[in-house]
């Protein structure tokens, strides 16, 4: 159940929040800013690459390495092929995760490593092993965690993740807002020396200014009726969010807003993109979780008995390519089941910035769930 009546208090909201995740939300853009002066200290402005690498890969724990690798392969689109690396092991812990290089790596290729923990053993043996295979190597980590060391004695460049002390009490979640700018942001600056992408200083200086604007609409101080995150939040309550998604910065973003609302919030979420989604979701909102899948739900008494979860709809947009665009049906198939619908759609910029308005909004969304749902 979701208290509604807590997305309004913010003393309350406050008193929920132990891990901070809404300042995290909040700082999103002093996080871009303070990533952005770490790269340019750590030298990734006076980079002058010889040629574009032949592939980048991404490793690191979790979804915020996952997400990371999946905004940047969207970003370069087809410049070069961005892979992620994928953890093996026996547990989710640090001391358990192992990564391996393909068999194709070697020195054409770029490794970088993302990792809000940088304690991983597994993460400096791969260093070792690009190394060995003249791959050049990349990572943002926390300052002073060993993979540090792993990354200089390789010969390669190390960025200090840029975290605030509150954060340094107790193990970052993966999905928490501020981590994800935090190791996003340094190698947007990389990548963009490389030519692999457009993320020169300026654009990144309009995304934080962007996350900015996004705070002061969606903070906790701000009414649900007036506030995008809080009135998405209340409209979750009791569904179970079928995400889709249009457009190339959309895609990524529906899929990190479905992994926080499962860390975050311990909420399932559903994903898909248009206009597939039409056909791979057809029949799931035909079934019973279509709000008019039992047409006495309505005449029901819901004070002896469980609220039905039913699905709603969350449409979000981004500029759809020629001008094409399947919202219309996309409207057209939920209303046509009896299933309501959310639409976001960012303010006109930049690809950067249309794509960091779409996460934010949808971060303290996820974070409003939580929340409420926890009181």
């Amino acid at each position: 159940m979701l208290d509604e009546s807590l997305l309004d208090d913010p003393e309350a909201l406050s008193r929920a929040d132990r891990r901070a995740l809404l300042r995290g939300a909040a700082e999103a853009g002093a996080r871009v800013r303070t990533a952005v002066r770490f790269a340019a200290e750590a030298g990734i402005n006076d980079l002058k690459p010889e040629g574009r690498p032949r592939a980048v890969l991404i490793a690191g724990p979790g979804t915020a390495s996952a997400g990371v690798a999946e905004l940047l392969g969207a970003l370069a689109g087809a410049a070069c092929p961005v892979t992620r690396i994928h953890p093996t092991g026996v547990a989710p812990a640090a001391g358990a995760l192992r990564w391996e290089l393909p068999g194709w790596a070697g020195p054409v290729d770029l490794l970088l490593i993302a990792t809000p923990d940088g304690s991983e053993p597994g993460l400096s043996i791969l260093v070792e092993q690009a190394y060995r295979r003249g791959c050049n190597v990349v990572a943002v980590a926390p300052a002073r965690s060993p993979i540090m060391d792993a990354v200089a004695g390789a010969h390669g460049l190390f960025v200090p993740m840029a975290t605030a002390p509150y954060e340094q009490e107790e193990p970052l979640a993966a999905s928490a807002p501020g981590v994800l700018w935090a190791l996003l942001t340094p190698l947007l600056a990389l990548l963009d020396r490389t030519g692999l992408l457009s993320a020169p200083p300026d654009a990144l200086e309009k995304v934080a200014d962007r996350l900015d604007r996004v705070a002061e609409r969606c903070g906790p101080a701000i009414a649900t009726y007036g506030n995008p995150a809080k009135n998405l939040a209340a409209e979750l309550a009791e569904a179970l969010p079928v995400i889709w998604t249009e457009g190339v910065s959309a895609a990524p973003a529906g899929r990190r807003f479905a992994a926080a609302l499962a860390e975050l919030a311990g909420r399932p979420a559903l994903t898909a993109e248009l206009p597939e989604a039409l056909a791979s979701h057809d029949v799931l909102l035909s079934g019973a979780l279509a709000a008019g899948a039992d047409p006495d739900d309505f005449f029901r008494d819901r004070v002896e008995e469980a609220q039905a979860l039913h699905a709603r709809v969350v449409l979000l947009r981004d500029r759809p390519i020629g001008g094409l665009s399947a919202a219309p049906a996309a409207r057209e198939l939920a209303l046509g089941h009896d299933t309501a619908i959310s639409e976001l759609e960012p303010e006109d910029g930049g690809a950067l910035e249309t794509l960091a308005e779409l996460i934010a909004i949808t971060d303290f969304a996820a974070v409003y769930v939580a929340l409420a749902s926890r009181a």
